[in-house]
């Protein structure tokens, strides 16, 4: 079969020609060299199909006037009604067996349904080769029909850009493309209306529902400068917005770019599938050869008309379309359904990968903890912990340090409002020294207090979390604990990993002491500290030595090594890096640790559903292949369980679209 393919657009062949996964965009690839394509039909209705159910008509009509009423038409008159049934319900199917038998291509289905209903006529069954090829037609219809419907699940899902975008240019509104809005133009964003581009807010303030690229409805508040991505639905009223990229690189079209081409990277069952059915296929063409044939050398009397319809028979049954289009269904279906929560799957293959893993090695920051410095505790002498919080707030007002700008975070703006700040100075490495309301004020760590000779209690020197000291006119006055604050769903996620037996182990460059602590509160079964990027990649490899499944999971940037050498790297936090969208294998777009084991559990579903496809397809068809080569079983049954085991399959695919991970 002729294939032409890019790294972004796959067409997809019909059953089992194929050895393709389905593509969103596979109506603007088809062409009429591509064969049957399940893709290409958008239009799955009644009114598209008018031929086929004509042709069902024609035949229940005959057999009701020859079951029901004894009434046979004449030869050759019911020759003729049998054959306008015939080329109504498989003209298509003939058209693409002459296509591919011209190009020498004879191991396919349509040359299989055609050469065996061919024979049904030839040997008189002409009701029977009619239904063969009306049956078939029907499942291929179910067939399109769930393609399509897939294909149109996923887009809905994520094929949110607007159309159009309001851009202000010399001062007055202008309603065009996204396409035409070029980087540093403002853009406006209605109440209820899409954000078509990635750009800074330079509104004050605005509120975001994020459904679309994270899977959450939960909105979230953006201040003055902070990124707005495609996709996000404004919630307050007329928001601007600066445009920071042109519409096809916005994150929301990199998504939609990597879940189109997740569906063409194929996993090891859908490539073995693919492998199988080239093979398959000549095999039962040969296999119903012997049918007809061999039994001539032991069989007295051989009559070769029973011996030619019991290979039609085989022909019939042996088509593998089950396998061939619910496989890369029930894969595509594991893809739809991770990106609704949230996960995207770079490709097929690694929806297997995440089945096998057996420990979870995860970076610290901004994976198990937010990322962010918060106050996570506050000890005051003599004074109350409010006059503590606005003394600390009104030094550390004027330093840019992370630690700095958490404390100021957790008093709030107005908290330093009416307070005189005077010859703040910075100490290196050791804190700040200012004037506050005419009082001498110390804020900063140990090393501050003992460089000015000022005593403080003796466990804070334990405390292995950062610690602001206020001291005020040479007097310790409290201090404040700052740590980088744990995520809500962490300790639940580790929680759900052990409860699927796999390990836990993990990363990061802080000091050992911090490590610890976290690993404690969350019931890490390994944790290492103190470690640069090169570090962590040597504890991955003691780690493949041992003969374990990986998956790692980081922010994809300063661990991209350590991404690269996992089985599965898998990114947090994608709409926030380009570089995490580049490197991961999966990327958990929500930053929530509790997306590792639904990534997880996606796999393990779509697994699960895809090899209940695959018995039941082999058994069917093993059963009565069994029975037609010993004339038990009919044209009638042979159609029946081939189009039955493929809706079958087919719909134990489409399900796990409907699935909800808990």
């Amino acid at each position: 079969m002729e294939q032409t393919h890019s790294s972004k657009e796959k067409k997809e062949p019909k059953c089992c020609a194929s050895d393709e996964g389905i593509n969103l965009n596979a109506k603007e690839n088809h062409s009429d060299d591509d064969g049957h394509n399940h893709d290409a039909a958008e239009d799955s209705g009644w009114r598209s199909h008018w031929q086929l159910l004509l042709a069902i008509v024609i035949l229940f009509v005959m057999l009701i006037a020859e079951f029901g009423f004894h009434y046979i038409l004449a030869f050759p008159v019911n020759v003729i009604i049998f054959g306008i049934a015939y080329l109504l319900a498989g003209y298509n199917v003939l058209y693409l067996a002459f296509r591919k038998a011209i190009r020498f291509d004879f191991f396919n289905e349509f040359f299989l349904m055609s050469v065996a209903t061919i024979g049904a006529f030839a040997i008189g069954s002409y009701s029977e080769g009619v239904a063969v090829m009306a049956f078939y037609s029907i499942g291929e219809w179910f067939q399109d029909a769930a393609v399509s419907r897939a294909k149109r699940s996923i887009k809905a899902l994520l094929d949110i850009r607007p159309e159009e975008v309001t851009v202000i240019r010399n001062g007055k509104q202008e309603k065009i493309h996204p396409k035409d809005v070029k980087p540093e133009e403002i853009i406006q964003v209605k109440l209820g209306e899409k954000v078509a581009l990635d750009g800074e807010l330079i509104s004050n303030k605005a509120s975001f529902n994020t459904a679309a690229l994270t899977g959450e409805s939960k909105p979230d508040s953006k201040v003055k400068g902070e990124k707005v991505y495609a996709g996000m639905i404004n919630l307050n009223s007329v928001s601007e917005i600066k445009v920071t990229s042109l519409f096809t690189d916005s994150k929301l079209s990199k998504i939609l770019e990597m879940v189109q081409d997740a569906t063409a990277r194929k996993s090891q069952t859908q490539l073995f599938i693919s492998r199988f059915a080239k093979i398959y296929t000549p095999i039962v063409f040969g296999l119903a050869l012997a049918v007809c044939f061999v039994p001539y050398f032991f069989v007295d009397p051989y009559i070769f008309e029973i011996w030619f319809y019991r290979s039609l028979v085989f022909l019939v049954i042996s088509c593998p379309c089950a396998l061939v289009v619910s496989i890369p269904l029930g894969y595509f279906g594991g893809i739809g359904l991770a990106s609704r929560n949230g996960i995207l799957f770079k490709g097929s293959n690694f929806l297997d990968v995440m089945t096998q893993i057996n420990v979870v090695v995860m970076d610290k920051t901004g994976t198990l903890t937010e990322g962010v410095f918060k106050v996570q505790e506050i000890k005051t002498a003599e004074i109350t912990e409010k006059e503590l919080i606005k003394l600390a707030a009104a030094i550390e007002s004027q330093s840019t340090h992370p630690i700095a700008l958490a404390v100021v975070d957790h008093a709030g703006k107005d908290s330093t409002h009416g307070m005189q700040i005077k010859n703040v100075e910075e100490i290196s490495g050791h804190g700040l020294k200012g004037t506050i309301n005419s009082k001498e004020v110390l804020a900063g760590n140990t090393k501050l207090m003992k460089k000015f000779k000022i005593e403080y209690p003796a466990e804070i020197d334990s405390i292995v979390y950062t610690i602001v000291i206020v001291a005020v006119d040479k007097k310790y006055v409290g201090h404040i604990t700052i740590a980088d604050k744990i995520k809500q769903d962490a300790l639940q996620a580790v929680k759900d990993l052990h409860a699927l037996n796999i390990k836990t182990v993990m990363l990061s460059g802080d000091k050992q002491s911090v490590v610890d602590e976290v690993a404690k509160k969350l019931r890490i079964d390994n944790a290492f500290g103190d470690l640069l990027p090169e570090g962590k990649v040597e504890k991955v490899q003691e780690l493949k030595h041992k003969g374990m499944k990986i998956a790692f999971v980081g922010d994809g940037v300063n661990d991209a090594p350590v991404v690269a050498l996992a089985d599965a790297g898998i990114a947090m936090g994608g709409l926030g890096s380009d570089a995490t969208i580049e490197t991961a294998d999966i990327v958990i777009q929500n930053d929530k640790p509790s997306r590792i084991v639904m990534a997880i559990k996606v796999g393990k579903i779509t697994k699960q559903i895809v090899w209940q496809n695959i018995i039941l397809a082999m058994i069917v068809k093993l059963v009565v292949l069994g029975l037609g080569a010993g004339g038990i079983a009919t044209l009638w049954e042979a159609v029946i369980a081939d189009v039955g085991v493929a809706l079958l399959a087919i719909l134990n695919a489409v399900r796990i679209q409907k699935m909800k991970i808990t």
